[in-house]
């Protein structure tokens, strides 16, 4: 009998399915890499999981992941709860986590079940996003139903990571706008700065001055049917990004870049004559007029978008203001401010604004600063000499230097979308570098973080926008999160190539940049 019994339990054992040996959680092409990463070199398979537990605290966040993870592999039980269970992803909000940042967590991976710990609803959905690499990642490796166990503690280097888009040369609709929002978000991007007018159309409903879409909104670059947002429809985009923790920031560019205002309202003109709508991609030759008129406008304007625009930030532009006169430039500079302050917001211009009596703490885009095509050397000197002098006035700053980080320039010569004014932008170039060396001169307590602008002078749909932010946009999001210390080419280079696989399954376009060498394409990711 009690040979039987053995001989039962030897086929009980051998019956069931071991666990493969997979590589280990710190060997995975997770981007941005996480700055702490232990192994425990076990293997958990994914369809053991069943549900996602977490309290009332965490509450409307357990709805958001369960949904993206039904996305993802397969819906799941949603239940409340305190502790972990086996067979299940636990979910806490832990206010008393060892990490500075509200976007800390801490991923756990065990044989049987997951925990992620944040300090803030934000760090908790930050591991979630970890995870969902993890999984991804693993699908595309050789064991696809496990992933490798392990502990993750991570917080980002900046809290400011954004990337800016552009809908005013080419307007992009909502569901464009989220599809972009998806792709941010994957790298743990989290402000999207939306440039909402310019020369060539302006895209946001104003409800005190209806002509400006009823008009300005008619044209895009290349004379096609532009378009432009209903408050209601904007309200959607910020929800909609909110869910992902992404912050929305307003910029409507001030005094320059206003022709569409200038199409649509006469009396914003000195001359009082509507100009003709413009379809081209020159800069610098509109301004508004410097009136009483004018500043009513600019207070209802940003009245009726701060009041829909929960973030903290308001972009007042102030670029490229080549005709208006310098007087006016200061003064338009200084009562906007004001306005924006007025409605509890803080305070975004690009570089330009520095010569302006700007607020303490005004933030500073800084942006001027380019590699010509045609030399090979910096040319940076308008750009810092704009930072330096705002920095008298204790501002804090923002970098987007044009010849690291605008994503609409060209990778090289060779490629047909984007331009070159700020010189060629391949993956290398924007990954290998680091704020702390490049800018120096400017003090790290004043930095809140990096964006990469993406203008739409040569990008029309969405299929554009993907091929120039990628593969580029990972390498800042990783700038942005990983220290420095940790980040290298050569490594970065062979994570980034992984990528493409995650890329082409959900059919989102890139640059198949020569300088990566790109994984096999086309494998499906198994659910």
């Amino acid at each position: 009998m009690k040979i039987r019994l053995f001989k039962l339990l030897i086929v009980l054992i051998y019956s069931c399915e071991q666990p493969p040996i997979i590589d280990p959680i710190n060997d995975l092409d997770l981007i941005p890499y996480p700055n702490q990463i232990i192994s425990s070199n076990q293997a958990l398979k994914i369809s053991s999981i069943n549900s996602i537990i977490g309290n009332e605290k965490i509450n409307d966040l357990l709805k958001i992941i369960n949904e993206e993870w039904g996305g993802l592999l397969q819906s799941l039980d949603t239940k409340k709860g305190d502790s972990p269970k086996s067979d299940s992803i636990f979910l806490q909000i832990d206010n008393d986590m060892d990490v500075s940042s509200i976007e800390g967590y801490i991923l756990e991976i065990t044989s049987n079940r997951i925990i992620i710990r944040g300090k803030t609803g934000e760090g908790v959905y930050r591991g979630w996003q970890t995870l969902t690499q993890i999984i991804e990642l693993s699908q595309n490796g050789d064991n696809p139903n496990y992933i490798p166990t392990g502990k993750i503690i991570d917080e980002p280097e900046y809290g400011y990571r954004g990337t800016m888009l552009d809908v005013a040369r080419h307007f992009f609709t909502p569901d464009e706008v989220k599809r972009h929002i998806d792709l941010i978000s994957y790298y743990k991007i989290n402000h999207l700065h939306i440039h909402l007018s310019d020369d060539q159309g302006w895209r946001i409903e104003i409800k005190s001055w209806p002509k400006l879409t009823e008009k300005g909104s008619l044209t895009e670059v290349g004379g096609e049917k532009g378009g432009f947002f209903s408050q209601d429809e904007y309200k959607e985009i910020v929800s909609y990004a909110a869910t992902k923790f992404i912050t929305i920031v307003p910029e409507i560019d001030i005094p320059g870049h206003t022709n569409s205002a200038l199409a649509s309202y006469e009396k914003l003109n000195c001359d009082g004559k509507l100009r003709d709508l413009y379809t081209g991609t020159n800069v610098g030759f509109s301004t508004l007029c410097n009136t009483e008129y004018t500043y009513q406008f600019i207070d209802d304007v940003i009245r009726e978008l701060s009041s829909i625009s929960p973030g903290p930030y308001f972009h007042i532009g102030g670029d490229e203001s080549h005709v208006t006169k310098k007087k006016d430039y200061i003064e338009f500079i200084n009562r906007t401010s004001a306005i924006v302050k007025k409605y509890n917001k803080k305070i975004i211009g690009w570089d330009d604004i520095n010569i302006a009596d700007i607020p303490t703490n005004t933030i500073l885009q800084f942006w001027n600063y380019s590699q010509r095509p045609d030399n090979q050397d910096w040319d940076g000197q308008i750009g810092f000499k704009n930072i330096l002098n705002g920095l008298k006035k204790d501002p804090k700053v923002l970098l987007s230097p044009a010849g690291l980080m605008y994503l609409d320039m060209k990778y090289d010569s060779l490629t047909n979308l984007g331009l070159n004014w700020a010189g060629y932008i391949n993956v290398k170039k924007g990954y290998d570098w680091s704020v702390e060396e490049l800018f120096s001169e400017i003090p790290s307590d004043k930095i809140i973080g990096i964006e990469a602008p993406l203008w739409t002078e040569t990008a029309a749909n969405s299929s554009d926008l993907e091929f120039l932010t990628l593969p580029r946009l990972p390498g800042y999001a990783e700038i942005g999160w990983t220290k420095s210390s940790f980040r290298d080419w050569s490594d970065y280079k062979d994570r980034l190539a992984s990528h493409s696989l995650i890329w082409d399954i959900k059919d989102i376009n890139y640059y198949s940049s020569p300088l990566i060498q790109w994984l096999e394409k086309n494998k499906k990711i198994i659910n």
